[in-house]
C-alpha cells in the first residue's frame, strides 16, 4: 500500500529565502533569511496587516511564477513519486491554482494532488486526504498537524522556526536529511505493524 505524504510548498518545496529579493526591491529593505526570526514578516517589511495584504495580492503572483526550488527537492520528490502519492497542501490562496499549477508544470514536479487552503489550518485537509506524513516549514503548523493528526511531520529548519518541537516532529535541515528521516520513520512503522 502507497504511503500519502502531504507536503507544503512554500518554504519547503520552494527555498525560505523565495520572499527576500522582492521585499528588499519593493520595499526598499535590506534583510536576508537569517533577519527572518518568526514566521509573521509584517514587522519586518514595516507594514500592518492591510498593507502587507496589500503586497501580497500585488506580488503574490510575481513571486510565486519563478519560485526557486529549495536545493535538493527535484530530484527526491521526483524519486518519491514513483513509490508515494504526494499531495501538496498550501496556505496559498486559491484563486493562485493556476500560477501554481503552471510552476509545478515548469519545474517538471508530478503530483497526485494541489489543494490552496487559503488558510494556514493545514488539519482539515490532512484528515480529508488521509495524510501519513507531512512536510511543513511553519512550526505551529508542524506541531499543530502531529498532535492532531497523530501522524510523524518533517519540519525544514529556518530561522523563523526554532521553537521546541513535540517527539512526533522532526527538525531536517535539508531535503537530503528528510529522505533519509522519511526512510527511517518508514521502517520504524513497517516494524510496528
Amino acid at each position: 500500500m502507497r504511503k500519502r505524504f502531504g507536503i507544503d510548498i512554500d518554504g519547503t518545496l520552494t527555498c525560505p529565502s523565495t520572499f527576500v529579493p522582492f521585499i528588499n526591491k519593493t520595499l526598499k529593505k535590506n534583510i536576508t533569511l537569517e533577519d527572518m526570526k518568526q514566521y509573521d514578516l509584517t514587522p519586518l517589511m514595516g507594514l500592518d496587516e492591510a498593507g502587507f495584504w496589500k503586497w501580497m495580492d500585488e506580488m503574490e503572483p510575481i513571486i510565486y511564477k519563478d519560485a526557486p526550488l529549495a536545493k535538493g527537492a527535484k530530484s527526491i520528490v521526483k524519486r518519491w513519486k514513483n513509490e508515494f502519492d504526494l499531495y501538496f497542501i498550501s496556505a496559498r490562496r486559491n484563486h493562485l491554482l493556476e500560477v501554481t499549477e503552471n510552476w509545478f508544470s515548469k519545474q517538471e514536479i508530478d503530483y497526485d494532488h494541489i489543494e490552496l487552503i487559503g488558510s494556514h489550518n493545514k488539519i482539515a485537509a490532512v484528515k480529508k486526504h488521509n495524510i501519513e506524513l507531512f512536510f511543513e516549514d511553519k512550526h505551529d503548523n508542524a506541531c499543530d498537524i502531529s498532535e492532531e493528526c497523530d501522524i510523524p511531520v518533517i519540519l525544514f529548519d529556518t530561522p523563523y522556526n526554532r521553537e521546541p518541537i513535540p517527539a512526533n516532529v522532526h527538525r531536517v535541515a535539508n531535503w537530503q536529511e528528510a529522505d533519509q528521516k522519511v526512510q527511517s520513520l518508514l521502517q520504524t512503522i513497517s516494524a510496528s505493524r
